[in-house]
């Protein structure tokens, strides 16, 4: 029996059992998808949950509404404070006052960071605004695709903000050092054509078929392999964090064992046989 997606309150998830996408749908439109402290806990138990869901092999990750996502809520001052972690006690040791700020920062870096320990690859589908917290959230994804009336905005430095959810990790290794920095440091609003021309986003559509493009991209992923899927998702990612020649031994071990997969046996009788490959579950 195929377990119903949970329910959770700033977002939405659902799985196309013939496809094996799996959808993840932040959905706050009346707040351009604004992140909530409820938001920051409501992402990371979605993706555990896909990533747990043996029908996925692909996530959808989109906006619904106008915009993808407008940053961190900053719709009131008590808002904005638990989020930036401000205390509403008194706490006199500057120590523990840092200590408490560290374990707020990291869980939330956490939460973007689920998009990366999700076993399948994740496509971030972007429309309208993309600002702050919705380019960390972006960056943390395996590719990213965009409607031609997205802007997107490195927010962090006009809030007195270093920003802090991994966009300076991650997207220099996108657009480059310097482009990067001085997304950063100008928070100036970028276009969908000049965010395509910096490697940011792979495909610029027309919003109307944006999520009908990511869709299928997705589909097409999801009819391989799902064992050479997330294993190419988690190679990449780790040769990203390390050296040539350590890549190349961490994904020799990995096919030393993914070689011997039934996967392999099924792609080639079915390149010989002319047919389509069926794949079991994970």
């Amino acid at each position: 029996m195929v377990s119903r997606p949970p329910l959770f309150a700033t977002v939405v998830v659902d799985v196309d059992l013939r496809t094996h996408v799996g959808t993840l749908r932040l959905n706050r439109p009346n707040k351009s998808n604004a992140l909530d402290p409820q938001m920051w806990v409501d992402i990371p138990a979605a993706l555990q949950w896909l990533d747990n869901n043996t029908d996925v092999r692909c996530v959808v990750l989109c906006g619904a509404g106008k915009n993808f996502c407008a940053g961190i809520d900053v719709s009131s001052p008590e808002v904005l404070g638990e989020q930036l972690g401000q205390q509403t006690h008194s706490v006199d040791c500057a120590g523990r006052k840092a200590e408490s700020m560290f374990r707020h920062v990291r869980r939330l870096q956490d939460a973007f960071t689920a998009v990366e320990k999700c076993r399948a690859p994740v496509i971030c589908a972007m429309q309208g605004a993309c600002f702050g917290g919705g380019v960390d959230l972006a960056v943390a994804c395996d590719i990213r695709v965009c409607a031609d009336d997205t802007k997107f905005c490195v927010k962090e430095v006009d809030l007195a903000i270093v920003a802090d959810i991994g966009t300076l990790q991650r997207l220099p290794l996108l657009v480059g050092h310097g482009i990067a920095l001085e997304w950063a440091l100008t928070a100036r609003v970028v276009d969908a054509e000049e965010a395509l021309a910096a490697g940011l986003v792979t495909k610029v559509v027309p919003s109307q078929e944006l999520l009908a493009v990511a869709t299928e991209l997705a589909q097409n992923i999801a009819q391989k392999s799902p064992l050479a899927t997330q294993g190419t998702k988690t190679a990449a990612l780790h040769s990203r964090d390390h050296s040539v020649e350590d890549g190349l031994v961490f994904v020799a071990h990995l096919n030393s064992a993914r070689l011997q997969s039934a996967d392999l046996d099924e792609a080639m009788a079915a390149k010989f046989g002319n047919r389509k490959p069926t794949y079991a579950k994970l």
